[in-house]
């Protein structure tokens, strides 16, 4: 790789060379972003993996541009037009806008006005009025005046249409619009006509404007959206007056007849040509700013919702509610298979209570059931409330489970495959009993985008956000550790250098030989080679192995280090383990190698500080007001728990157990300035909120944290 490339990548990224090169290294050795960040901390300089993913991302558009420049400069010199210093201008160009302004008027053209001026011999004229000293303009036409071209307008109409060709194919223009483009654009909205009616919820646009550059990401992407819908009619642009006036200090000169149809085609470039062309590169500017901004509001919620405390591996009760067509129960074992399932009708228009409560204790009892999930759905509030009101001959948690995206998991291939005899409210339940057990191992049976805790996701570029999700999703599972004996292929699947495939060959080897007993075992599994052990094995966990290190984050790697710390003490790795002042007398410099730094071997004692401790902490149940049940049950200046169910650039919004949910606006969230809602709030947090405003006609509720008075 060049060294001008990873000089531009270092310079973007703020990165040191040295650790480019050994990152950009490592890629292309097959390793991926979570195993960089976990187990090569001395590499990298201690790099996160978001700055990991900054330096493959650049690395790839980078190379992108190196190839695009190499076309183009083939191109160019295959129309025998590639000078000296236009070579240099594209080989020092490293602006991929810039590279494209360089290549423009090389650019093979679609039949325009100027294509058929100059096919009518009028090039020759537009560059003798494009110099701008002739005063006789009936003179110059005269020579281009035939068959057809019939007359000195025509002809002058001609060299203007390739002269306003050549001011938009000039580089130094479009920089100076480009500039003013930057600085000074606003974006200016107007109702469609005869789309009032129809746009009502976009009525806050009707006549609208603000700087680009000032305006908020879900606010672009609310007005394209609207104007997608045909129902707003959307310009993006600095002022047009002094907009040509810049651009005529680089055009025109003098005041001659000649310099005068310069200009006239410099109005025509400007309208039909320049504005556009830049108007729809700020607009995919902009757009792509408000996706990326709305892409990380979805990923943070979605890593938030799959780090979720887990309740773990307990008998659990999952119930999908539900009114005319009754509640379905389902019966999870600790390893979340599906033991029983039935349904109850505890509410109208059955309303069979004492029935439906004798069948739930029964069964409570039955399985010495230790929790009961409730989809937060159609009538979950209601099933809640009932729930609470039975009494049980030992300790049974209540949890309100998010179910969005359980109907798309009951109806998905991966449902019928786990349960192909059963109907889609029973894979239902089953999703939410699962969810409380383990919500990450349930959700990544999910698309990501149907979990609903973003905003603006079908707005934004999918295949942007698609990479996005993915990659949250990679991130939360190699951070927590999967159990390499019980984890669904679905879950194996995002492990760091397995995939679809090795991940459905380590389950059918577990089908056939039994569950694994070490990690070492993994050289088993066809087809899983020392690349794709060396990437996952040390984010995999085997319970009471009989190498504990195996039911830590230690990599294999770094066994007979933890061996010889054993050794240096007289004692073994289960003694480190289990005794802390043992592991107090290790000194960690003595083990210090060109290869292990303190970073790693600080990331070994944490270890064996805490082996197969889940980060996510525990699930906690939660209880809404129990008076209040619907929007018409809330009173002004009401104080109410409510969970944070979404977080966006604009605020919060809180489910107080009501069936719409409320609103914490960004201005509300806090006593202080907050900048980022995503730094005082997070997804699933119990809050207490206080009832500011009710709109019964719009279903709106507005709510507050702040401090009243």
């Amino acid at each position: 790789m060049s060294q001008t490339l990873i000089a531009q990548i270092a310079k973007s990224l703020n990165i040191r060379e040295s650790i480019l090169l050994k990152v950009i290294g490592l890629f292309e050795d097959g390793a991926t972003i979570p195993f960089i960040a976990r187990y090569r901390k001395e590499v990298t300089g201690g790099l996160d993996e978001v700055e990991i993913a900054a330096i493959e991302k650049n690395w790839r558009q980078f190379q992108e541009l190196i190839k695009r420049k190499e076309f183009i400069l083939e191109t160019i010199a295959d129309q025998g037009q590639l000078s000296p210093d236009l070579r240099k201008q594209i080989e020092n160009c490293w602006d991929s806008t810039l590279l494209e302004d360089l290549y423009l008027p090389y650019k093979k053209k679609r039949k325009t006005r100027g294509t058929k001026a100059r096919d009518l011999g009028l090039e020759p004229l537009a560059k003798l009025i494009f110099e701008q000293r002739e005063n006789n303009l009936a003179h110059i036409c005269r020579p281009f005046i035939n068959k057809d071209v019939t007359d000195e307008d025509t002809a002058l109409q001609g060299a203007r249409d390739i002269i306003a060709e050549w001011i938009n194919e000039n580089a130094n223009v479009r920089n100076k619009l480009r500039s003013l483009f930057e600085r000074n654009a606003t974006i200016q909205s107007k109702v469609a006509r005869g789309k009032k009616e129809e746009a009502i919820k976009y009525q806050d646009y009707y006549e609208f404007e603000q700087r680009l550059d000032r305006c908020p990401s879900h606010r672009l992407l609310a007005m394209f959206r609207a104007e997608n819908e045909g129902l707003l009619k959307l310009n993006i642009e600095p002022d047009p007056e002094r907009s040509l006036q810049e651009i005529e200090r680089i055009v025109c000169k003098g005041r001659t007849a000649t310099a005068d149809q310069v200009f006239e085609a410099l109005k025509d470039s400007y309208k039909r040509l320049l504005q556009p062309s830049i108007e729809t590169e700020f607009r995919k500017k902009a757009k792509e700013i408000a996706d990326l901004e709305a892409i990380e509001v979805f990923t943070n919620n979605l890593r938030q919702l799959l780090l979720a405390a887990p309740l773990g591996e307990d008998w659990v009760l999952g119930v999908d509610p539900g009114f005319r067509s009754g509640c379905k129960i389902v019966v999870i074992n600790p390893q979340g298979d599906l033991v029983l399932n039935t349904t109850i009708f505890p509410h109208p228009p059955q309303t069979k209570k004492a029935e439906s409560a004798s069948k739930i204790q029964s069964l409570v009892h039955q399985y010495k059931v230790k929790a009961i999930a409730i989809g937060n759905g159609t009538a979950g509030r209601e099933s809640m409330d009932f729930l609470q009101e039975i009494k049980f001959d030992h300790q049974v948690e209540l949890f309100m489970v998010n179910e969005s995206g359980a109907s798309i998991y009951s109806a998905s291939e991966i449902a019928r495959e786990e349960f192909p005899d059963k109907d889609l409210t029973v894979r239902g339940a089953v999703s939410i009993g699962r969810r409380l057990m383990d919500p990450l191992a349930e959700l990544v049976k999910l698309d990501p985008k149907s979990i609903g805790v973003g905003q603006y996701q079908h707005d934004v570029q999918q295949n942007l956000l698609k990479d996005s999700l993915t990659r949250t999703v990679e991130s939360c599972v190699n951070a927590v550790g999967i159990n390499l004996n019980t984890a669904s292929k679905h879950l194996l699947t995002y492990v760091s250098g397995l995939g679809p495939t090795l991940a459905q060959k380590i389950v059918e080897h577990r089908e056939i030989e039994g569950p694994f007993s070490s990690r070492i075992g993994l050289k088993k599994v066809p087809r899983l080679g020392e690349k794709a052990f060396e990437q996952c094995a040390g984010f995999l966990r085997i319970r009471n192995a009989k190498n504990p290190l195996d039911n830590t984050a230690v990599h294999p790697e770094r066994y007979p280090l933890v061996k010889q710390m054993a050794k240096d003490l007289g004692t073994s790795i289960e003694a480190i383990i289990e005794q802390k002042e043992l592991r107090k007398q290790i000194s960690l410099d003595k083990y210090i190698t060109d290869e292990v730094g303190l970073p790693t071997l600080r990331d070994i004692l944490s270890e064996l500080d805490k082996p197969g401790l889940d980060p996510r902490g525990a699930a906690k149940s939660f209880s809404f007001e129990r008076n209040i049940k619907s929007i018409e049950d809330l009173k002004i200046g009401m104080r109410i728990p409510g969970l944070v169910t979404n977080v966006t650039n604009f605020g919060a919004f809180v489910d107080v157990g009501v069936k719409q949910d409320g609103l914490v606006h960004i201005s509300q969230l806090a006593d202080v300035f907050v900048k980022n809602p995503a730094e005082h709030v997070q997804l699933n947090q119990q809050v207490m909120v206080r009832v500011v405003e009710i709109d019964l006609k719009r279903n709106r509720i507005q709510l507050s944290m702040k401090t009243e008075g």
